[in-house]
């Protein structure tokens, strides 16, 4: 089989110019088409939020709620915030093309809305959510 092969090139090798051209053509073709298919498509860029809930008497609030909503779809992502790390919160993977609205509740008590905008080009944004006063 080897020997059929080496026949065949050293015919297309003698051959028609037009015919050499295409043939190396094809064998350069050949050698760089798997690096191109090796090489990882980019992720998309993301950012995340973070940040601590405060209660009115500025105590870290442990069991706390966070809600992250995208404005886009209103698809709504909670966290809750845990002793390990008291009062934080954080949310990965956001894409920087999309508005989020943040806000926190505990025991009855919730926080203002704050906004992580599209014009907010931190990479790590940090927004701690301070609870306002139960009426």
């Amino acid at each position: 089989m080897q020997g059929t092969v080496r026949l065949r090139m050293a015919s297309i090798l003698r051959g028609n110019p037009m015919t050499k051209i295409a043939a190396l053509l094809l064998g350069i073709l050949l050698i760089t088409a798997p690096a191109g298919l090796a090489q990882k498509k980019k992720d998309p860029p993301t950012r995340s939020v973070n940040g601590t809930v405060t209660t009115s008497d500025n105590k870290l609030a442990v069991g706390a709620v966070v809600q992250l909503k995208d404005t886009k779809t209103k698809v709504v992502r909670s966290f809750y915030t845990v002793p390990d790390k008291p009062g934080e919160y954080y949310f990965h993977g956001l894409s920087p093309d999309i508005d989020y609205e943040l806000s926190a509740t505990f025991q009855g008590a919730a926080s203002n809305t704050r906004t992580l905008s599209v014009y907010d080009s931190r990479k790590e944004a940090v927004i701690d959510l301070k609870l306002n006063p139960k009426k």
